[in-house]
């Protein structure tokens, strides 16, 4: 009887504990496609592409778990992609390198780029029969520049083109005689930050535009998200558009006047230029553009996107 009282006494004041239902892991994955149109700000998914065209599945030489952040260059009749790939063993970004004939079929190489720090956003470019990569290093607190000694696999650090701040995907361009870069600068993440700079000369010495930041306090238009594009004396801004999170979509600027003492943007009639596609390797964001005007007229861009997955533990 006493055996029997214990057991319902401890029913009722000690019930016994459920286990915590497990919650569901948010998980991002981003891969890179392959977009074409007829002007800078009109993109659509290329029909010639199996997009996405590159994904984590596609590194082989380090345990990925993204690939992002594309730029491109045609030399001779080769293109060479330069990305992101977050290596899922040390948790930093190092940058890759694939390869393509026609500019829609991808073909992994390895990567070519990695520091003891975080590297992405690998804005590769060309400048007097020279090749010049300037890959996002904000835990390193600067933006630096590396030169190819051997394009596209080997790559020399050149020198700190500006240090003291977190600096996010740094945008260079070169415009009237002058070279520019565009970088997101908040410390907290909540990429609302635009910073302008501008130099003489590629190397140096760098100063900040005097109207900088440029941009605060709005996470729609700071972050730059791809090449800036000089064409018919026009210049386009791309920027991730991350409100209400990261990575949403990806808005287009055309800058309207530009001087070491001034500066006005406004955005274009067709932005945003990349949006979610609401299902499959896109489906849930779009955050980077690198476009190309090709030979026919025509153009054609690396883009990035997001698929977002619950993971059950």
């Amino acid at each position: 009887m006493k055996t029997r009282l214990k057991r319902v006494v401890k029913r009722v004041f000690f019930p016994a504990t459920q286990p915590p239902t497990a919650v569901p892991k948010t998980e991002y994955e981003w891969s890179i496609g392959i977009y074409d149109g007829t002007s800078p700000f009109s993109f659509g998914p290329s029909k010639e592409a199996d997009n996405p065209v590159l994904t984590h599945h596609d590194v082989l030489d380090v345990p990925a778990a993204i690939v992002a952040d594309p730029f491109m260059l045609r030399r001779d009749h080769t293109w060479y992609m330069f990305f992101e790939v977050m290596n899922r063993q040390t948790r930093k970004g190092e940058i890759g390198l694939a390869s393509s004939e026609d500019g829609v079929k991808w073909a992994y190489q390895h990567i070519v780029l990695a520091e003891p720090f975080h590297l992405s956003y690998p804005y590769v470019f060309h400048w007097a029969d020279d090749y010049y990569l300037i890959p996002e290093s904000y835990k390193a607190s600067s933006i630096r520049l590396y030169k190819a000694l051997n394009f596209p696999t080997q790559w020399l650090f050149v020198t700190t083109l500006i240090s003291g701040r977190a600096f996010s995907d740094p945008s260079i361009f070169f415009y009237n005689d002058k070279w520019w870069i565009f970088t997101e600068t908040n410390p907290n993440f909540k990429w609302d930050t635009l910073r302008l700079y501008y130099a003489n000369d590629l190397i140096g010495p760098w100063f900040e535009h005097p109207q900088s930041p440029i941009i605060e306090g709005d996470a729609r238009s700071a972050r730059p998200g791809g090449r800036v594009l000089v064409c018919n004396n026009r210049i386009i801004r791309y920027a991730q558009d991350c409100s209400p999170f990261y990575g949403t979509q990806v808005r287009a600027f055309e800058v309207m006047e530009l001087t070491p003492t001034s500066y006005s943007e406004r955005e274009v009639s067709n932005s945003p230029v990349l949006t979610a596609s609401g299902a499959g390797w896109n489906e849930s964001g779009m955050h980077h553009i690198d476009p190309h005007l090709i030979d026919d007229g025509q153009w054609i861009a690396c883009v990035d996107g997001r698929l977002t997955r619950e993971v059950h533990a």
